[in-house]
């Protein structure tokens, strides 16, 4: 048997796909709450802003349209604790604090783009659909 024909006939085990995934569909699965960091309005927009470069706080504010402080801090307090974005603190006055993405970041970041890049360019279908819908209730 070839190769190819013979990765297409084994599975891999039980067990050893549970492990190199997380249980998304458990309520207790940690991997959830980072899934809701990640893709979260604010998660989402965030990631794709700092794919960008470097930005302080008050350039993200004023990128991310809508905004509010407490969720852009909130926001990227979590992203920060999940690993996927760098805070950088400058000992001057007064206070200069940059945000970046790490590597991890970087990679989960061009994923969410690709989402939004898919549904920005279906929007007019997205758009349809749901008028669609609106006009059979």
């Amino acid at each position: 048997m070839s190769k190819s024909a013979n990765e297409k006939t084994e599975k891999p085990s039980r067990l050893s796909a549970k492990m190199q995934r997380g249980n998304l569909f458990s309520e207790k699965c940690p991997s959830r709450e980072v899934l809701k960091h990640v893709t979260s309005r604010w998660g989402v927009l965030l990631l794709v802003a700092l794919l960008g470069g470097t930005h302080r706080f008050s350039d993200l504010r004023r990128k991310v349209n809508g905004i509010s402080e407490k969720m852009l801090a909130q926001t990227l307090q979590w992203l920060e604790a999940d690993g996927f974005v760098e805070r950088i603190s400058y000992p001057v006055v007064p206070p200069h604090v940059e945000y970046t993405l790490t590597p991890m970041g970087r990679a989960v970041g061009q994923r969410v783009e690709s989402l939004a890049d898919w549904i920005e360019g279906n929007l007019p279908k997205i758009m349809a659909a749901q008028r669609a819908g609106a006009d059979a209730r």
